[in-house]
C-alpha cells in the first residue's frame, strides 16, 4: 500500500502551499476557493495516513513487490457479502427524507426513522437469520 498512501501524501504536499498560494493571489477576499483547497488537502491527508497506518498492520502485497508475480495474488481475496435488500431500503427511505426536506418536516421525520430502522437492519443483518455469524 505504499504507492497509494504515497500519491496521497503528494497530493496532500500539492495541495496545501497552493492553497495558501491562492489565498495571498485573492488577498484572503475569495475564501470559498481557499477553504475548498485546504479542506481538500486536509482530505488527502486523512485518507494518507490512513492507508498508511493500514499499510503497518498488513503484510506486504504482491503489488507492492517489484518483481511480485501475478499469481502471488491468488486466493481468498477478502468477504464479500452475499446479496441483500437493506441498500435498497435505506436509498429508499433517504429518498423519503429528502422529500420531506421539500414537503414538509412530518415527512421528513418518517424518512429519518426508516433510514434509522434500515440503517439497523443492515449493520445487524449478520447476527440474525441464515447469515448468521
Amino acid at each position: 500500500m505504499k504507492v497509494e498512501y504515497m500519491l496521497f501524501v503528494a497530493g496532500t504536499l500539492f495541495l496545501l502551499p497552493l492553497s495558501f498560494i491562492y489565498g495571498w493571489l485573492t488577498q484572503f477576499q475569495e475564501l470559498v476557493g481557499f477553504l475548498a483547497l485546504l479542506l481538500t488537502a486536509l482530505l488527502a491527508a486523512l485518507i494518507g495516513s490512513f492507508l498508511w497506518v493500514t499499510s503497518r498492520r498488513i503484510d506486504p502485497r504482491p503489488e507492492d513487490d517489484v518483481y511480485g508475480e501475478i499469481g502471488e495474488g491468488a486466493g481468498e481475496q477478502g468477504f464479500f457479502p452475499p446479496h441483500s435488500w437493506w441498500p435498497f431500503a435505506i436509498s429508499l427511505a433517504v429518498a423519503i427524507a429528502f422529500l420531506g426536506m421539500a414537503v414538509g418536516v412530518w415527512v421528513f421525520l418518517i424518512g429519518a426513522a426508516l433510514s434509522l430502522f434500515a440503517l439497523v437492519g443492515w449493520v445487524f443483518e449478520y447476527y440474525r437469520g441464515a447469515h448468521a455469524h
